[in-house]
């Protein structure tokens, strides 16, 4: 794995990586670095930046992401179907946005603020309608 990229103009960004191929460090060309931390499952549940940012994920059992929280507290979570599918974010302010699929697990609709905009398929599986959430609609061939 790379450990240092120099571009055309000459700047540098470096990079450290753990055993296991998951980036532990990034510096970019300013000289700010960004460090990475993972769990048990090369998950990765942190990201400090130089800054003093830092955002911290948790998955459940099943390895999906169901939470990223920032350093003030600020959380946004996420919520699936048994089948895995994301069906459901939720912002730090309580907003949820919902997603819906179809038998085949393709998004047909999501919901946001009570608004929806929707999405219909071919048989080949593409995109061949859009309904924004003003009710206009786009097709697609």
């Amino acid at each position: 794995l790379p450990t240092g990229i120099q571009d055309a103009t000459g700047s540098t960004k470096q990079m450290a990586w753990s055993r296991y191929g998951q980036l532990l460090a990034f510096t970019d060309c300013s000289g700010y670095t960004t460090r990475y931390e993972y769990d048990r499952y090369g998950q990765q549940i942190a990201v400090h930046r130089e800054e003093g940012i830092s955002t911290y994920s948790s998955y459940n059992p099943r390895g999906q992401l169901v939470s990223q929280k920032d350093a003030q507290g600020r959380e946004i979570r996420y919520e699936y179907s048994a089948a895995g599918d994301l069906t459901a974010t939720i912002s730090p302010d309580g907003k949820r946005s919902t997603i819906a699929y179809d038998k085949r697990g393709r998004p047909v609709s999501v919901t946001e603020g009570g608004l929806t905009r929707s999405m219909g398929y071919d048989a080949a599986g593409r995109i061949t309608v859009l309904t924004n959430e003003n009710g206009s609609q786009s097709t697609f061939r």
